[in-house]
């Protein structure tokens, strides 16, 4: 994550059901879905005014923390996070392994 994301706050916006972070009163976000045992990260979006800072793949980063920090298991549907997993393999610890595309990250 770049420098200037880490001190943002992540916000679970349990209304819009969504995890977001907040910069200069543009929003990047993930769309959620939740239970007791998992979370299901559905779709990520950055405002176009954020395009290309990192927005993106630091509310990513965020939730991820969040959810490894929660105890929870992450199914990653939003194409995006499934990149980013691959790309960062170490967070497929988090993953709950009964993921049908599991063995594809």
């Amino acid at each position: 994550m770049k420098p200037e994301f880490e001190n943002i706050p992540l916000v679970k916006n349990e209304d819009k059901k969504r995890f977001e972070i907040e910069l200069n009163g543009h929003f990047a976000f993930i769309n959620y879905k939740e239970t007791s045992q998992q979370i299901a990260l559905i779709h990520t979006e950055a405002e176009p005014e954020l395009a290309g800072t990192g927005a993106a793949a630091a509310v990513v980063e965020k939730t991820l923390i969040y959810i490894e920090e929660s105890g929870k298991k992450l199914l990653p549907y939003c194409p995006y996070v499934f990149a980013f997993i691959k790309k960062n393999p170490d967070w497929k610890r988090i993953v709950d392994q009964r993921f049908e595309s599991y063995d594809k990250l």
